[in-house]
């Protein structure tokens, strides 16, 4: 009996865990540590520990605790039987240093200890041999260790939001390397090893104070996304432009006069080179840009655009806000994709203010209709020209007018301002970015747009709980909740009953939503990284258009046959979990083998 009632769950803080009071901060469950035993996985983000217990550490090696309290193990009891740990997540903590110790853990593959206060990482991190993805972002690093650069095996290194002013020389070694993120540090200079990281596809040097790029860097033969956005650079060296593999480049915000010019960047799709200094706009920057989607050029000092613009034939977004353009190649009107053109902010002579604001198409409908004229006609010159100043408000008009956007992210802010609701005013806004505040709450005036707002972001927040006033937004299909306090979610949200995908990922919530079984017309589910410990299939059949179910890294001790009768899921994420079954094996063969794998359990 006595046995029975130290089976805890792993959601109950200092259950079933004698050496409580040793340890700094709550103790880890019992369950959780039987369970990380089994599956090799173990998450302990958001628990606030002050350090890591040793007995995490030395997981497997000690004889665990059960061992000497249940003489009877059944086959899930089996302790001698352990799988090594490949996964540990320790993110969102109160660590200030890592321990030695961590090469006790050969085994692992994926180490998460981002979101915490490390001001420096082990050396012994060099020894896990095995690693594949190191996540150390959000801390206080100012340097990386050399032996770091022994991970020969290491394919993703999230290092951002730092305060790293230089890296080891031998970065090269990180010969297996496809992500890298060293955004949001004091960088002033690149490795020139870096030319070694030949499988290199994602590299993020944003916010830095980079004032040149090392030629070297067009080695990597295998980048396809580089963001270089905010730092100090006056020119790109002219080697990028044989980086073949290319296909989102970010140079926004830097000191750039010119475009660069990238004749062998065929796979170039994305270019955003706004908040530069280019004046000059010429045909040799655009005629090799075959693949280009995207062409951001906003707050700039552009005077023309070549009618080479014409040659982008999959363009469907380009941005020459705030610029000094005064006319426009009509045969801009002719590219067949365009979806999205931003003129505003520019003092053209040619076209109405009040024809910029009837959008896009009309735009470039009036654009093909002037194509056969040589010019515009006395009387068509505007009586008011479009130009706009920016700089004389933070409330962008042109975005809640136009682009029906409300804006007002990444302000550090714990309320939003009345004047961003008292400048929407009539206008129907679709969407609302809140993201990356402050806020502890939802403010009340959201309720004013309910009769338009559809589109709905508050992630990377410390909201704690959802008002009533959300819950009237009639409208809404997307709402982004993520990265915030939440615990649980109010019945009422009951009453959105259009709402189609929700973000709740990195929240608290030790259950899931019950409300959510409500919203039938939900299609997505995102509810990673919580501590939910349990769910329904039964209710979550009756969502006959939930087509995507997030629950990776959660509290789930296992998970119900009857999940593999929800035939209309095609993406069901489970990963990271404490459930014995499905093994990992058949999760990594993806959703339709693990409902097939779910449905052979059922009893008949």
């Amino acid at each position: 009996m006595a046995a029975t009632a130290r089976r805890v769950r792993p959601g109950q803080p200092r259950s079933g865990f004698g050496r409580a009071a040793e340890e700094p901060g709550p103790a880890v469950p019992q369950g959780l540590l039987r369970a990380a035993r089994r599956s090799g996985q173990l998450n302990l983000a958001g628990r606030g520990l002050g350090q890591v217990p040793q007995h995490v550490w030395r997981i497997n090696l000690d004889t665990p605790e059960e061992a000497h309290q249940n003489l009877s193990f059944g086959a899930a009891d089996r302790w001698w039987e352990q799988t090594d740990l490949t996964k540990l997540i320790l993110a969102s903590n109160k660590l200030q240093l890592l321990s030695e110790d961590v090469k006790l853990l050969p085994a692992l593959t994926v180490l998460d200890v981002h979101d915490n206060q490390l001001t420096s990482l082990p050396s012994a991190l060099g020894q896990l041999e095995n690693l594949q993805k190191l996540d150390v972002s959000h801390n206080k690093l100012k340097s990386i260790p050399e032996e770091l650069m022994q991970l020969s095996h290491l394919k993703s290194l999230l290092l951002q939001h730092n305060e790293l002013s230089n890296l080891p020389d031998g970065f090269g070694q990180l010969v297996n390397l496809e992500e890298l993120d060293l955004s949001n540090n004091h960088l002033t200079d690149i490795p020139t090893s870096f030319a070694l990281l030949i499988n290199l596809v994602r590299l993020n040097l944003a916010c830095n104070q980079l004032k040149n790029l090392p030629a070297d860097i067009s080695a990597m033969k295998s980048l396809r996304q580089l963001d270089c956005t905010k730092n100090y650079l006056e020119t790109v060296p002219a080697e990028l432009a044989s980086m073949a593999s290319l296909e989102q480049l970010y140079l926004r915000k830097n000191k750039l006069r010119s475009l660069p010019e990238l004749p062998s960047c065929k796979l170039l799709k994305e270019l955003h080179a706004g908040e530069n200094q280019i004046e000059i706009l010429n045909a040799e920057n655009l005629k090799h840009l075959n693949s280009l989607s995207v062409l951001e050029l906003r707050d700039n000092k552009i005077k023309s655009v070549p009618d080479e613009i014409t040659l982008l034939q999959k363009l469907e977004r380009l941005d020459l806000a705030n610029n000094d353009i005064s006319r426009l190649p009509y045969t801009l009107g002719n590219l067949p994709q365009l979806k999205f053109l931003a003129l505003e902010g520019n003092p053209l002579r040619t076209i109405r203010r009040d024809l910029l604001q009837k959008g896009t198409q009309e735009l470039l409908k009036y654009l093909r209709s002037k194509i056969q004229d040589d010019g515009p006609s006395p009387n068509e010159e505007p009586s008011v020209t479009a130009m706009t100043l920016p700089s004389e408000s933070r409330i962008n008009m042109h975005a809640i007018t136009s682009l029906k956007l409300l804006e007002y992210s990444e302000k550090q802010a714990a309320v939003v301002p009345d004047e961003m609701f008292n400048a929407v005013r009539s206008n129907p806004v679709t969407t609302v970015n809140f993201s990356k505040n402050q806020l502890t709450a939802i403010p009340a005036r959201i309720v004013e747009l309910k009769d338009s707002l559809c589109d709905l972001n508050f992630g990377f927040n410390k909201i704690s709980s959802i008002s009533s006033e959300l819950c009237m937004l009639h409208k809404l299909t997307h709402l982004d909740i993520r990265n915030n306090f939440l615990t649980s979610l109010p019945e009422e949200m009951e009453a959105l009953t259009t709402l189609q995908v929700i973000n709740l990922s990195f929240n608290r919530f030790k259950v899931f939503p019950s409300v959510l079984y409500r919203i039938l017309a939900l299609e997505t589910i995102l509810l990673s990284n919580n501590q939910v410990g349990s769910i329904d299939p039964l209710q979550l059949k009756k969502m006959e258009k939930l087509g995507t179910l997030d629950l990776q890294n959660n509290d789930l001790l296992q998970v119900p046959p009857e999940l593999g009768n929800c035939e209309n899921l095609r993406a069901l994420l489970l990963e990271g979990n404490p459930f014995r079954t499905p093994r990992a094996a058949i999760l990594a063969k993806g959703t339709a083998a693990v409902l097939e794998y779910l449905r052979s359990r059922i009893p008949t």
